[in-house]
């Protein structure tokens, strides 16, 4: 979970939504970093892991950044064919809010750290892309965090993250893949609501 955490992390931001969807996706992701870190090392409340403040947040400022129906899609693999479009409504929005809760239970642990944003380089027309960058924390080694990324009519949008060659994505896709074949997508509908409402109740 720390891990997935550190996945979630740069995924907050406060930038305005116009100028959001304005921004290249380098830019986009530097932008993130600065408002992420900011809030953390100016908010005594976020520091001390506040999980309803930093849960707010996160519904606030996350989902205009990240594509989730994608991500979601992605993650379910050929099974999001075989689901009704009710079902896969369903698990994007238990998808959703099973990350959102794994991050604000984690946003507290992230005082000290800083993000380098690497140089993205696009050619004319592409439309999708990888911004590299690196979580670096006081007397450890930094860890490598990827974010693939596409173009869409409102900006550009995060659909996986990948920490240290790790896929957020691929992770997802093994786990719900074993969930279907056992009990179904109503299983893993079913599933993905039982952990969420034991985070709520927490």
């Amino acid at each position: 979970m720390k891990i997935l955490g550190s996945l979630l992390l740069a995924l907050f931001v406060c930038a305005p939504l116009a100028r959001a969807a304005e921004l290249g996706p380098e830019a986009l992701v530097r932008q993130i970093t600065e408002d992420v870190m900011n809030a953390i090392q100016h908010d005594k409340a976020l520091q001390e892991g506040d999980k309803q403040k930093a849960l707010a947040l996160a519904e606030q400022k996350i989902l205009p950044h990240v594509d989730f129906r994608y991500m979601t899609q992605l993650a379910l693999g050929r099974n999001w064919r075989a689901a009704t479009p009710a079902q896969r409504e369903k698990v994007v929005q238990g998808f959703r809010g099973m990350l959102i809760r794994t991050y604000s239970n984690q946003i507290g642990s992230y005082r000290g750290q800083r993000m380098v944003v690497k140089p993205t380089h696009l050619a004319p027309g592409d439309t999708d892309a990888t911004v590299r960058n690196s979580f670096v924390s006081p007397g450890r080694p930094p860890v490598e965090v990827d974010y693939s990324m596409e173009k869409t009519a409102d900006g550009w949008k995060i659909y996986d993250i990948v920490i240290d060659g790790v896929s957020l994505v691929a992770t997802y896709r093994s786990q719900f893949a074993q969930v279907v074949r056992n009990g179904g997508i109503d299983g893993l509908i079913a599933r993905l609501e039982q952990m969420n409402e034991a985070g709520a109740g927490q």
